[in-house]
């Protein structure tokens, strides 16, 4: 009986930290309810006009989602999925589509990440460096904060012989204002370990980006 009694507690002690969490959470979203509310008021709309009535809830939800890295760790989106590896060349993982938000203007910039390293004795599952973007991606941020972020993390986790990070992107700061130019693209790198030291490594990442 007593088993039972400590299993009931904590069962009721989980519920109540559910609860609690979800409070706090429908506070935090009502908040940015509100302020997408003003925000509409103070370009010149009417936030009751039929197409905006439900309109702050839809924004507020999207940046809760667009902004979902402040509320995850590297740690947990790795989640154990490390392995022994006698593996020593060259992993490399193109293409990984990231979608943030410019910290300066709250615009969107799009783009892909490029994401390699060399193991010393570890690999990660292939999955987790694309999280491992997200988690970066999704906050308030510049591109060039973003690349560093993601091969320090990987540098952190792995302990490799060396990350490099390349990240390709469009950025709608650039494209909807300022100086309005559509084709432009920003290309940033953070190169660590052995592909920073060595000239011959380095060059064989380029190659297998095909630049």
């Amino acid at each position: 009986m007593a088993i039972l009694r400590n299993r009931n507690s904590d069962l009721d002690s989980r519920e109540r930290l559910t609860r609690e969490v979800n409070r706090l959470a429908d506070k935090k979203i009502d908040s940015i309810e509100q302020a997408y509310r003003d925000l509409l008021e103070a370009i010149g709309e009417n936030p009751e006009r039929q197409g905006l009535t439900k309109t702050p809830a839809r924004a507020a939800r999207a940046l809760e989602f667009l902004t979902q890295g402040y509320r995850q760790s590297v740690a947990e989106i790795v989640n154990d999925a490390i392995y022994d590896s006698d593996a020593s060349e060259i992993i490399l993982v193109k293409d990984i589509e990231l979608y943030s938000m410019c910290e300066h203007h709250l615009l969107p910039f799009i783009g892909r990440a490029h994401v390699a390293y060399i193991p010393n004795g570890k690999v990660i599952g292939l999955s987790k460096m694309a999280r491992m973007v997200d988690v970066f991606a999704r906050r308030l941020q510049i591109q060039e904060n973003l690349t560093t972020q993601v091969a320090d993390a990987l540098m952190d986790v792995l302990s490799p012989e060396g990350v490099a990070v390349v990240i390709e992107a469009k950025h709608l700061c650039m494209m909807m204002r300022g100086v309005e130019k559509q084709n432009s693209i920003m290309k940033t790198s953070c190169l660590l370990g052995c592909f920073k030291d060595s000239a011959t490594t380095r060059s064989e990442f380029l190659s297998l980006l095909g630049k």
